[in-house]
């Protein structure tokens, strides 16, 4: 027993020296760091958006006014984000941004504004060149594309749905306006110059009757994504899959259809600036979802 003991002091004697050890005179410069914890009891929104893609897009060939390859890019980049950090109770996105929200309760990276922000945008830019060429097939990327972000807290779940319904509506503004210009510029024969003079000081009327009265387009056909843009939520799926399995008394395996139950990143393209979404998906705002 009293060796037992001699070595269990032993040991600890060596974990004090190495301690000691890891001190040094330099480690005073660990106190010039910020402190940037969110503060508790708020939802955390971290908001990335593409660096210059204006250039990036005309450099790669995207199509006008709406490229759906980078819209499915741009959603499986934000659903790869919300799978590696769970705590993501909904993310919302459209053209070159998505905005990602963290539970108020998360205690992810210790509230750090910093971890958040760069776990997200890495992860996410990261995941923009790797599936790349799942979406652009034949187009090679010609230089990495860049992102920014930024954190913004909210408290209340008001505040939070204002914050979304804001984005949507962005989303609604830009595109409409993008479908006329690019109508006029693609169909019209109008110089960007051109169109954009056309369409100074127009409203959201004026730009949906000139696209139904010199394009024969009712703007409240065109795809949803577009104009609603991507929500993603976290919903069980039933999957149905096929596994071999061997049966008593039998020689040879059998497949046999198994239904698994799985929570998986889902996209929805609807309104989320009225009630309806959210009285039929409250476990969002739940405060112990």
């Amino acid at each position: 027993m009293r060796g037992w003991r001699r070595e269990v002091a032993a040991v600890a004697v060596r974990c004090l020296r190495r301690l000691s050890m890891a001190k040094s005179k330099f480690e005073y410069v660990r106190d010039f760091e910020a402190d940037d914890t969110c503060l508790p009891n708020c939802w955390i929104v971290v908001r990335l958006d593409g660096r210059n893609f204006h250039r990036f897009s005309e450099q790669h060939d995207f199509k006008k006014p709406n490229d759906d390859r980078a819209l499915h890019l741009m959603t499986k980049c934000a659903q790869t984000v919300m799978q590696e950090l769970e705590d993501i109770a909904i993310a919302y996105g459209q053209s070159d941004e998505y905005s990602f929200v963290f539970k108020k309760n998360s205690r992810w990276f210790k509230r750090r504004a910093s971890k958040f922000m760069t776990h997200v945008v890495s992860q996410f830019a990261s995941s923009y060149v790797f599936y790349w060429k799942d979406y652009f097939k034949d187009q090679q990327l010609l230089y990495p594309p860049g992102f920014d972000g930024r954190i913004v807290l909210y408290p209340s779940n008001q505040n939070l749905k204002d914050y979304l319904s804001w984005r949507q509506a962005d989303c609604h503004i830009n595109n409409l306006y993008n479908t006329v210009f690019w109508m006029l510029v693609q169909r019209s024969g109008l110089t960007p110059a051109q169109a954009q003079d056309r369409l100074q000081g127009t409203l959201a009327g004026d730009k949906n009757e000139i696209l139904f009265s010199e394009f024969n387009i009712n703007y409240n056909n065109e795809p949803l994504m577009y104009r609603k843009g991507t929500v993603l939520i976290w919903q069980k799926i039933n999957e149905v899959m096929t596994k071999k399995i061997k049966l008593p008394k039998e020689m040879e395996e059998k497949e046999v259809e198994v239904t698994r139950t799985r929570t998986k990143v889902v996209p929805l393209h609807c309104d989320i600036i009225g009630d309806q979404f959210w009285e039929e998906y409250p476990e969002i705002l739940a405060e112990d979802s």
